[in-house]
């Protein structure tokens, strides 16, 4: 058990003053963290005008538990400090009770967690805020300040608190979150008077599906948009919505991108309209090929807004559905996955694919797996040997979807508000790829 104790933090002391009862609060919590118990304010007295002259800062074990078979840590302790009011509104320590009748939990592993340790002082809560308005996950945040005090003992309160206080600053931007995103699309619209903004609401009025496209991205469209990728895999935000990324490859073989999406919902009818009024921005030009990954409610939206355009799945969802639903065979030790991946990428005659896949399974013992027997019903969707005829420009590679996954990743975290995912930086950034 490592002990806590060792630190300069002073002991109470009879006539110590402080400026406020909440400085001399922090100051007795500082040292309950110390030394392995939790404290609570205590009695009060008041003059008659209802001034405050005494206030007791107790042990959370003082008292007594009034109900039996109560969780309550309650017995009685009488460790305590009571602060009277000086002539000048300030405050000092009139009497100062150590001893406990408990055990302390002295131990930084210790299990008992206290209340009062669950604060987070000002100076922190400015700093912690800050790292995560610049996107520093939770854990870096934690361990920077561990790295500020010198090791995770000397931060006086629980992880869980920091990603506590964490939810409740990404909380705090819903309010307005909707506002930012349109000045900040009213900002985009400055600098391009080409892009174009759609939104679709549902019957209370909620934003549902917002599409974007920039001038340049209309641009790179009308001369590479024959065939796109489309991903909603990637939540970026508070209320799980999916960031969505039309993507294509220019004759560099580099990604472009050709317009962005925020979806509230993933239904055929959202997907619809989305599909729809990205055509229509686009001048009704419709795609050859889209590549999607397996949602099923965007066959049903395809069909309907783009008959025209043949539906593939791209393989990089494929791959990382495989290892998502067999990760138990599909591994390096194993062999599947090498196998795997060459039956994929390497196989292009439908009769070698159909003996190979059949050799795999039974040798590896999967055949009648669930996942793998769906799978291969849908091979047309996937399998290279059945693209004979289909146009891809390439984008069957996992090269593509793993450099906007990568992207967004570097520019938005999980639990960040809808406003900071228009990010032009990731359009122009992916552009350049």
């Amino acid at each position: 058990m490592n002990d806590r104790r060792g630190s300069e933090i002073f002991e109470p002391v009879v006539g110590t003053d402080f400026d406020s009862c909440q400085e001399a609060y922090d100051f007795y919590n500082l040292y309950s963290w110390e030394h392995g118990f939790g404290i609570r304010h205590g009695r009060s007295r008041v003059n008659t005008n209802k001034y405050k002259l005494m206030h007791e800062l107790v042990c959370q074990c003082a008292g007594k538990n009034d109900k039996e078979n109560s969780s309550s840590c309650k017995i009685d302790c009488k460790a305590m400090v009571r602060l009277l009011r000086t002539k000048d509104h300030g405050w000092y320590v009139s009497m100062f009770v150590k001893e406990h009748n408990h055990r302390l939990s002295v131990g930084y592993d210790a299990k008992l967690q206290w209340n009062s340790h669950d604060f987070i002082d000002p100076v922190s809560f400015d700093f912690i805020k800050n790292l995560r308005s610049n996107n520093v996950s939770v854990g870096k945040v934690y361990n920077i300040l561990c790295g500020a005090e010198w090791n995770s003992q000397a931060v006086p309160y629980r992880k869980q608190v920091l990603r506590t206080l964490c939810a409740k600053f990404s909380q705090d931007t819903i309010k307005d979150d909707l506002k930012k995103t349109m000045k900040l699309l009213q900002d985009m619209k400055m600098e391009d008077m080409n892009l174009k903004v759609e939104i679709d609401v549902d019957g209370d009025g909620r934003v549902r599906t917002m599409l974007w496209v920039t001038g340049k991205n209309r641009q790179d469209y009308f001369h590479f948009g024959d065939v796109i990728t489309f991903d909603t895999t990637y939540k970026t935000n508070l209320y799980n919505m999916p960031f969505a990324l039309f993507v294509g490859v220019n004759n560099h073989f580099q990604s472009v991108i050709f317009g962005g999406a925020l979806m509230r919902e993933e239904t055929e009818a959202a997907f619809n309209w989305l599909f729809k009024t990205f055509v229509a921005l686009m001048n009704d030009k419709h795609p050859v090929t889209i590549l999607t990954d397996q949602a099923l409610a965007m066959k049903g939206a395809i069909e309907s807004a783009l008959p025209n355009t043949k539906h593939r799945w791209c393989k990089w969802h494929v791959l990382r559905d495989v290892k998502g639903n067999i990760g138990h065979v599909y591994n390096k030790s194993s062999g599947f996955k090498k196998e795997f991946n060459k039956l994929v990428n390497d196989v292009m005659c439908v009769d070698e694919f159909e003996s190979k896949w059949l050799s795999l399974v039974n040798r590896f013992n999967v055949s009648d797996n669930e996942y793998i027997v769906r799978l291969y019903d849908k091979r047309v969707m996937w399998a290279k040997p059945y693209f004979k005829g289909i146009f891809c420009a390439g984008m069957t590679s996992t090269q593509h979807s793993e450099s906007a996954n990568h992207m967004l990743k570097q520019y938005t975290y999980r639990g960040h508000p809808p406003c900071t995912c228009l990010f032009a930086n990731t359009t122009n950034s992916l552009g350049q790829g």
